[in-house]
């Protein structure tokens, strides 16, 4: 509503007798009114004011508003709002999710006695949390003497009053919730074995109930209530501490989004009371009320969030499973030329297979599959011989970077320490390395092993891999200028989901202990034996990872173009060892005159393009996702930029070929260097 609006007309349309949706409704209005459209929190203020100059000179309306606050405080419970105000309703991931989702999609109405949902309707949005911060110590006491000071004829009352056993039935609330919390099996379980021996949780209900007990008998400013007030913030603590050691259990079995969202409520849930707290021991009970309201509107503002909802808590999900990646990156790095020469041999076997992959793709086509099938039948062909090249221990070089990054972030852990920046510069120098072996070694195998099944195929069969017709359909897909690049970084895309994927089924085998059932399970050992159970568990909990990779990405890249051509979308999946395979199998079926095609250089320099964006892409969204798993900021990541200019400078050639044993490491800046060039690096991690 404009500002412009007449305040008096405002204050005269309040009616203690209206219906409940019209009260409510004015009061929407009036703090509409004094919210404004300008955003400015001091112009807000500014109307507050007029509008107490205004209900100050009207004393009929005193009384009129007196009688509404009453019909008010006898429909509406102020409780509620203060302890749940911004938390789930259920201590769930998922519910909280879709009680989100429904608070997007659909309207609220102020025909409601739910004081909570109501707030959202009177402050919803961020200038109301600007101005309430903004109101001066001698506006609230106005507001205070007017609103909520007793009229003259009224009878004195003693003991609290109702906001004063608003607050202390919130806070029995609170701690109830956080009580509740900490018995929770799945918490408590995983506690260390010194916080349930404190027994924090029990004694928390005891002492709510020894500070409320003051409270009554001795006010809100009694000694009494001091020391039990002071008692429970110290047990408060006592309990937040004791559910951090959950983390620890998390940490060493796997982590669970559910889990830590009940973690980050409880930890919420205390904050809360102890601003309840404040608020219900503050010798400036206005400043203190507006302090309250504003966070609560804060909260409800933040708690409207989808993204905000899910960052928080999957943060630590997926640092886990960066770190799961991390550990299984370290086998695709190589570090001097004895360990690049292996990576050439496993990449050159991993090529060979991909070949294979080649011809049982087109074989499938003569098959006549519908476009669903057809797309199913080439990723469960893809995944079969990925799988092999992990039991083979070859590699296949695009399926790396998506794991490699969170191995050489993981060496930003201790990035304050001396030489951090320089070995992670170190390590990206072996990635680089590494990457081209693996190219190098996929496309240099993959090429002669489809000439040569090609060949053999023409000298036995009569006929190459695929006709004239498909081989110059499969040199059109792959013209440089054509949707190429596109289709290479959607790859790359895929590439990144199978390695997210990867660490979240190895994270989940991990945090429900599947290696260990599988061992020691009654049922599976009498069916397997002992001894074959215990190495199935141990195969299943060194490969679960790879398995899980090698699976979701034949897959994808066999279903998904599938799906999207069904919605018209036109995506396809360029894999550079697939791509370059495909290549050979055209121009060994169209003939060496196909040499002096252009069509056919295209290409080839369309199969340049994509190995470079393949792995771009799933490298780029990998370490984005580790820098954040591992809560490098912006000054740090600025050091980590410096030093990758300066290795790039004057040490290019570590990053294409391995050192020569007893070579001199490269020049670097000092980390000191790096240091004054980032201003504010030594922020510590989040």
């Amino acid at each position: 509503m404009s500002s412009a609006v007449d305040p008096v007309r405002l204050l005269d349309r309040l009616d203690p007798e209206a219906p409940l949706a019209e009260r409510h409704l004015w009061l929407i209005e009036l703090l509409q009114w004094v919210r404004g459209t300008d955003g400015d929190a001091r112009a807000s203020v500014a109307r507050l004011q007029l509008l107490l100059d205004t209900a100050e000179a009207r004393p009929g309306w005193v009384r009129r508003w007196r009688a509404w606050w009453r019909r008010f405080t006898d429909t509406v419970d102020l409780a509620p709002l203060l302890a749940d105000h911004g938390f789930a309703p259920r201590t769930a991931f998922l519910s909280e999710f879709g009680h989100r989702v429904r608070k997007k999609l659909l309207p609220g109405t102020p025909e409601t006695t739910d004081l909570g949902a109501l707030f959202d309707l009177l402050l919803p949005t961020a200038d109301d949390v600007r101005w309430l911060r903004a109101l001066d110590s001698q506006t609230l006491h106005r507001l205070h003497v007017l609103l909520f000071s007793p009229a003259p004829d009224e009878p004195a009352t003693t003991g609290p009053g109702l906001w004063e056993r608003s607050l202390l039935d919130a806070l029995v609330f609170c701690v109830g919730q956080i009580t509740a919390t900490g018995y929770a099996a799945e918490i408590r379980v995983r506690m260390s074995e010194a916080a349930k021996s404190e027994r924090t949780f029990h004694q928390l209900p005891v002492d709510m109930e020894d500070l409320r007990d003051a409270v009554l008998a001795h006010g809100v400013h009694g000694a009494e209530v001091q020391a039990a007030a002071a008692h429970l913030r110290t047990q408060l603590d006592a309990c937040r501490h004791a559910a951090y050691s959950v983390y620890t259990h998390l940490d060493a079995h796997g982590v669970s989004v559910g889990i830590v969202f009940r973690l980050r409520q409880l930890r919420e849930r205390v904050l809360r009371a102890k601003s309840l707290l404040d608020c219900l021991q503050s010798e400036q009970p206005e400043r203190a009320t507006a302090a309250l309201l504003a966070d609560l509107a804060q909260v409800g503002h933040d708690n409207r969030s989808l993204r905000a909802l899910i960052a928080s808590s999957s943060h630590l999900t997926a640092a886990k499973v960066a770190e799961r990646s991390a550990e299984s990156g370290e086998h695709y790095i190589t570090r001097d030329a004895a360990e690049y020469r292996q990576m050439l041999g496993k990449a050159a076997g991993g090529g060979a297979l991909i070949g294979l992959t080649t011809w049982v793709k087109f074989a499938l086509y003569g098959l006549g599959l519908s476009l669903f099938w057809n797309g199913f039948a080439a990723g469960l062909n893809y995944a079969f011989f990925f799988v092999l090249v992990q039991l083979l221990h070859w590699t296949v070089a695009t399926k790396q970077p998506a794991v490699t990054a969170p191995a050489m972030v993981a060496k930003l852990r201790d990035i304050r320490q001396p030489g951090a920046v320089r070995r992670f510069v170190d390590e990206v120098a072996n990635l680089l390395r590494s990457q081209i072996a693996a190219i190098l070694g996929n496309v240099g195998v993959v090429i002669p092993v489809v000439m040569l099944i090609s060949g053999l195929l023409s000298a036995f069969t009569g006929a190459p891999m695929i006709d004239t017709e498909k081989a110059r359909h499969v040199l059109h897909d792959m013209q440089l200028l054509g949707p190429t690049a596109l289709f290479a970084a959607f790859t790359g895309v895929l590439l990144f989901s199978s390695s997210i994927i990867a660490g979240w089924v190895e994270n989940w085998f991990v945090f429900h202990r599947l290696d260990s059932a599988i061992r020691h399970n009654p049922r599976t050992t009498r069916w397997l034996g002992r001894a074959r159970a215990d190495r199935w568990a141990g195969f299943l909990r060194r490969n679960i990872s790879g398995l899980a990779a090698n699976i979701s990405l034949g897959l994808m890249l066999g279903i998904v173009p599938a799906f999207a051509e069904f919605f018209g979308l036109g995506l396809q999946v360029r894999h550079v060892t697939l791509s370059a395979g495909q290549v050979a199998a055209a121009a060994m079926s169209l003939g060496w005159d196909v040499l002096r095609e252009p069509a056919f250089w295209s290409a080839v320099a369309g199969v340049a393009v994509v190995g470079p964006l393949n792995l771009a892409v799933s490298f780029y969204l990998a370490f984005r996702l580790a820098l954040k798993a591992q809560a490098i900021n912006d000054a740090h990541r600025s050091r980590i930029y410096a030093a990758l200019r300066h290795r790039l400078r004057h040490a290019p050639l570590s990053f294409l070929l391995p050192p020569r044993p007893g070579a001199e490491p490269p020049p670097d800046a000092s980390d000191d260097g790096l240091s004054a060039d980032a201003s504010g690096a030594e922020t510590s991690r989040g």
